[in-house]
């Protein structure tokens, strides 16, 4: 079983005050015309609300479980003749088709634990593009104060559902561990500074990076979230 096989359950309770995300990446989904590919789609948090905009969306992510609540999500909001679900992995994804978007929210690509993962990764998310497409994503890096608040504890989240953050500054890796009523599990998130992302984002053959601080598109001025528009060239 999986990472998120373990807390598929209980990941939308977990992650139900994350919501500033989703305006925007339906934003990017309508200007794009569709269809769009989210890559680790999860339960379908961001892919169900751009569905529900009318947008085609082909979701890909490596847990069963996961994908099962995005499918049954779906279908609670009636628009699951315009999801396909399908399993596979980030640096992967079993897409033939090329569209206009790409997108990979909630700082998912920092499951990639290397530098060469993410690489892959972002070569992967480029090769789904058609000439002149984009690739959208967010990911982070903690703040000093972050690290001193949360390091070593368990704290509760939401109600039920406990997170503990073990950082390691040396190594750029967080171990998150996350238990609740029907599930727990441990994972490793590996961040990197901006600078080096987009040194990524040019070797994997972006070009036009843009980089923002939020998803209200304010200037980057060296917080924690980063938002990286990019587009294939053509």
């Amino acid at each position: 079983m999986g990472l998120y096989d373990r807390i598929a359950r209980i990941y939308d309770p977990w992650s139900r005050s994350v919501t500033e995300d989703i305006g925007f990446y339906v934003e990017q989904a309508l200007a794009s015309g569709g269809p769009v590919v989210e890559l680790a789609v999860g339960t379908g948090r961001i892919a169900v609300p751009i569905a529900r905009a009318g947008i085609a969306v082909i979701g890909v992510d490596s847990s069963p479980e996961m994908l099962a609540e995005a499918r049954a999500a779906a279908e609670s909001a009636d628009v699951a003749h315009l999801l396909d679900l399908r399993l596979g992995d980030l640096r992967e994804p079993p897409v033939d088709e090329r569209v206009p978007l790409a997108i990979c929210p909630f700082r998912s690509l920092l499951h990639m634990e290397t530098e060469a993962e993410k690489l892959q990764a972002l070569r992967a998310a480029r090769a789904l593009l058609e000439p002149g497409g984009r690739f959208v994503f967010d990911v982070f890096a903690p703040s000093p104060e972050d690290i001193e608040e949360t390091h070593g504890r368990w704290i509760e989240r939401e109600p039920g559902i406990w997170e503990r953050a073990d950082w390691d500054e040396q190594r750029g890796v967080l171990t998150l561990g996350v238990r609740g009523p029907s599930g727990q599990t441990e994972m490793a998130i590996s961040w990197l500074p901006t600078e080096r992302w987009r040194e990524l984002l040019e070797q994997a053959g972006f070009e036009g990076i843009e980089l923002y601080g939020w998803f209200d598109r304010r200037r980057y001025r060296g917080g924690e979230d980063s938002v990286w528009i990019a587009r294939r060239p053509g």
